[in-house]
């Protein structure tokens, strides 16, 4: 499970906007961390997230959601192996088969490459991420000062 903690921006009833802070990589992973998984997966640079809630949540309340990561891996395979592995086949084709020239399996291995993309494209959209409400924190009274200081 990857956790991320994110902010309640608006409410629409029990449907809450919600917004991740952005979290810069630490020395250990480089950015490979769960914390940063959900940075690219949800692309936190101010776009927001909908979420139906149990309860009624408020603007400024802090809320943690987990992302199951059973798809992450198969979600990874297309995106970046397929069109990769469409390629290949599609020049050792041109190459073995067809006996093409240099060009023509440049050309073949670029069409590959563009089918393999269409395909996950296509096999990747019918994903569904689960995401869970792990807590709702409550909201913090603001501090004021005191008269004196």
């Amino acid at each position: 499970m990857i956790e991320q903690t994110m902010t309640v921006i608006a409410v629409k009833g029990l449907r809450g906007e919600l917004q991740a802070e952005a979290k810069k990589p630490c020395e250990g992973c480089n950015g490979r961390c769960g914390s940063q998984v959900f940075n690219k997966l949800f692309k936190t640079d101010k776009k927001t997230l909908w979420f139906d809630f149990q309860e009624a949540v408020e603007v400024g309340q802090k809320v943690t959601l987990s992302l199951d990561d059973r798809n992450l891996v198969a979600h990874s395979f297309y995106v970046y192996l397929l069109p990769l592995a469409a390629a290949l086949v599609f020049a050792m084709f041109a190459a073995l088969v067809l006996e093409i020239g240099e060009g023509g399996q440049i050309l073949s291995a670029l069409l590959g490459g563009i089918f393999g993309a269409l395909v996950a494209k296509r096999r990747v959209s019918q994903f569904k991420h689960e995401i869970k409400l792990v807590k709702i924190y409550p909201i913090s009274l603001p501090l004021t000062q005191i008269d004196g200081d």
